[in-house]
């Protein structure tokens, strides 16, 4: 089974990200995918500096790149702070790609070769394109495939009903596909036996 952890890059109670990482995990596990939900509240990770993770590589910022490491793809859900992603999940990104027990300064173990999707809810009508993009140009850097298809969702806070399903069913549709995508692209990247 192909393991892909969906990660929002917003903490916010009530966030339309985490109810569009919500809709894209289920359409993961229909696809076959055994999902790894990621909070990204769950781990206290500092701002990111040299000299701190010289001193002392945090704890939680180990535990994340564990995580990610054992998984076969990432779909990243992102909010759209001015024109781009939130300083949180630049951080967490950041972190994660350091090397670690004793790893080459681009060994990039929690992502590279491995494949990514992204999506984005905003309340604007453009439904968080350009966070979307840059986060594409991020985890590409980090030598993530990221497919071609993506999600993004204009005015997010009229998009889900009452038990957080999405209402458009065109937009349903496509995050269904992404999903798809991103679990046959993972799966086909994935060493023998992983």
């Amino acid at each position: 089974m192909t393991r892909i952890a969906v990660l929002a890059g917003s903490t916010r109670e009530g966030s339309w990200n985490r109810a569009l990482a919500a809709v894209a995990a289920r359409a993961l596990e229909a696809r076959g995918a055994e999902v790894t939900t990621l909070d990204l509240a769950a781990y206290d990770l500092p701002l990111y500096s040299a000299a701190l993770e010289a001193n002392a590589f945090p704890a939680h910022a180990l535990r994340l790149k564990q995580v990610l490491s054992q998984q076969a793809g990432l779909l990243v859900v992102t909010p759209e702070y001015n024109g781009s992603i939130p300083p949180l999940l630049k951080n967490a990104i950041d972190w994660a790609s350091r090397p670690t027990d004793g790893e080459a300064m681009l060994a990039l173990s929690a992502y590279r070769g491995k494949a990514a999707a992204v999506m984005g809810a905003s309340l604007s009508p453009f439904g968080g394109m350009r966070a979307v993009t840059h986060l594409r140009q991020i985890l590409s850097t980090v030598q993530m495939l990221v497919i071609p298809e993506q999600v993004q969702l204009p005015a997010a806070h009229l998009a889900f009903d009452e038990q957080g399903a999405l209402k458009d069913a065109m937009v349903a549709g496509l995050v269904d596909l992404t999903a798809a995508s991103l679990v046959r692209v993972a799966t086909a990247l994935a060493p023998p036996g992983s």
